[in-house]
């Protein structure tokens, strides 16, 4: 029984891509973002960006610690997306020490990324989650809080970004062999690592938009060269995955520059943060290109005969997905 000759199985994979596309469509629902400048007084310039569309943002707000008072009126805007909000608070004595919390996360935001930007140049970044929505606000931090925070942020942003860690899947359902995998991840590491860091100092600049939009086209791609392998024909891919890993990675590094400039960079600290950031990715990495290749070996061992249409559902889904997210992406800036 063949893929194109069973119509159970046909039914089977389209109900199968029709789950995951609906998955896809809340991954790329974006988080609410708050940022807060210290100055001079106990003052803090608020920056609180929400999710939106249209004309309706996400009912979520800001909630301050007692003694905290409204100094200047909100100024709003609907604005790519989001419902953008900038306001001037004041704290006797400043907010270090103090909790701030967020209501109605659970509403629809999968987590808030805070940044706090204190007068000496330092900052403090965490993110939030449904089930722990509120962080206190610290005082001045060393260089190893700075390092561990950008690292563990690096850890979540990878994990947590389903279109590159598909990228590396479909990489990874056509490459075999330890040091062909190795070169693959190798090139793609170093590729999204250089422009990075390019794009995080401003030596260069991509449209965010249309980035993320040929980021999904880079897995539809490698997703249909899995199609081709498994019906006999050897794609560029397969010839050569270090070129296909490098060319793509150059790109999937802007998306993790986008990523990291919402957060921002500590300014008596950009190495150290940009560094430990880039390592975070890579360990994130590292652990999802571990886990598939276990689950590969573990699969392998089982004695069950599989279907002969079983290793065409993951290209079939990641590339549905892929092509999903094109649509809506080049829509959300040609539109």
């Amino acid at each position: 029984m063949t893929l194109a000759r069973s119509p159970v199985a046909r039914w089977i994979i389209v109900l199968l891509l029709w789950s995951v596309a609906c998955v896809a469509h809340a991954d790329v629902f974006r988080p609410a973002y708050l940022e807060l400048r210290e100055g001079v007084g106990g003052r803090y310039d608020v920056l609180w960006k929400v999710p939106a569309q249209g004309d309706r943002r996400l009912a979520i707000q800001v909630r301050f610690p007692e003694g905290t008072t409204q100094v200047s009126k909100p100024s709003a805007l609907f604005s790519d997306g989001a419902y953008v909000e900038r306001w001037q608070v004041m704290h006797e004595g400043g907010l270090a020490g103090n909790g701030i919390r967020i209501e109605g996360i659970a509403s629809g935001v999968t987590e808030v990324i805070v940044r706090v930007e204190r007068m000496d140049g330092t900052s403090q970044v965490e993110r939030l989650l449904p089930e722990q929505a509120e962080f206190i606000v610290k005082g001045a931090t060393g260089t190893g809080e700075v390092a561990w925070s950008y690292l563990v942020l690096g850890i979540e942003h990878i994990l947590g970004g389903i279109d590159h860690l598909l990228f590396v899947l479909a990489l990874l359902l056509i490459v075999r062999g330890g040091k062909r995998i190795v070169a693959t991840v190798t090139a793609f590491t170093l590729a999204h690592s250089i422009t990075l860091v390019a794009a995080t100092l401003g030596w260069v600049h991509m449209p965010g938009p249309p980035v993320e939009a040929t980021i999904a086209l880079s897995i539809a791609f490698v997703a249909a060269e899995v199609v081709q392998g498994l019906r006999g024909h050897r794609g560029l891919t397969a010839r050569a995955p270090w070129v296909v890993a490098f060319s793509f990675g150059l790109l999937h590094g802007f998306g993790f520059a986008s990523a990291l400039a919402e957060v921002g960079l500590p300014q008596k600290a950009i190495p150290v943060a940009l560094l430990t950031f880039n390592v975070g990715v890579e360990i994130g990495q590292l652990i999802f290109v571990c886990a598939a290749l276990l689950l590969r070996a573990a699969l392998a061992r089982l004695p069950l005969r599989w279907p002969e249409w079983t290793p065409f559902v993951a290209p079939y889904a990641i590339g549905t997905v892929a092509m999903f997210w094109v649509i809506e992406r080049v829509g959300a800036f040609v539109g």
